[in-house]
């Protein structure tokens, strides 16, 4: 069926998807900013514009395997009285990862390379950078299309949606990255959400719904929390 451009339905579609989009690859561009600070300084700009692209082609590529997509869904065996499904197995391996990868970060960030034959900071390969961007792409990505496949059937919109939304990231990436390596408190902030999605994803892969109200509130008060800080700090150093 046909759907006209000057219908405001679609247009409401599109505005509320584009915004749904960005909240939930808020946490992605963390992800990839966090990982590319790991690299050479030359290449973190690089990293960072390379994988927000391939997160655009992984989402544009789902998206057309929507039917693939929803089947993922269904139960494939059962556990005693819990059905699994692809989907919970991958959204229990993508949480694992974000816990093992927040927690390594943060040791790393805490305690340093007491190992002086260790290589430094800039250790991370460019390949394996990419490599852990596309896989936390993929598992952010089924969370962010069954969302866009509840809200509206119209492929265009969805299309639309995602494109704008990367669009808009791309572009505020740098930033975030910035201001991120910038305060060392709001990077150990940043990794901390990473633990907190890492836990509501094994927790969905488990069946145990977490209201996205909740992890909402908890990372908007601590932001608030943390925009304080930062401005008090800034206070304090302007002060002779």
């Amino acid at each position: 069926m046909g759907y006209s451009l000057t219908d405001p339905q679609i247009w409401a579609s599109l505005l509320t998807l584009t915004a749904l989009e960005i909240v939930l690859g808020i946490d992605n561009v963390i992800f990839i900013s966090i990982v590319a600070d790991r690299l050479p300084p030359r290449k973190r700009d690089n990293a960072r514009r390379l994988g927000l692209a391939l997160a655009l082609v992984v989402r544009l590529i789902l998206l057309a395997s929507v039917a693939w997509i929803v089947g993922l869904t269904k139960p494939i065996f059962q556990i005693w009285d819990h059905s699994v499904s692809y989907r919970d197995i991958l959204l229990i391996c993508g949480g694992l990862f974000l816990l093992a990868k927040g927690t390594t970060e943060i040791h790393h960030a805490v305690e340093g390379d007491d190992d002086p034959n260790r290589k430094s900071r800039g250790s991370l390969t460019y390949t394996a950078a990419l490599t852990q961007i596309v896989v936390l792409d993929i598992v952010f990505s089924f969370d962010s299309i069954i969302t866009a496949v509840g809200m509206t059937r119209l492929l265009g919109v969805m299309y639309a949606a995602v494109i704008i939304s990367m669009i808009l990231m791309l572009v505020a990436s740098g930033p975030i990255a910035a201001f991120i390596r910038r305060h060392p408190t709001v990077k150990m902030l940043a990794l901390s959400f990473l633990i907190l999605i890492g836990v509501a994803l094994v927790a969905d892969g488990l069946q145990f719904h977490i209201p996205k109200g909740y992890l909402y509130f908890a990372v908007a008060f601590s932001v608030a929390v943390e925009a304080l800080n930062v401005a008090a700090a800034k206070r304090k150093r302007r002060q002779p």
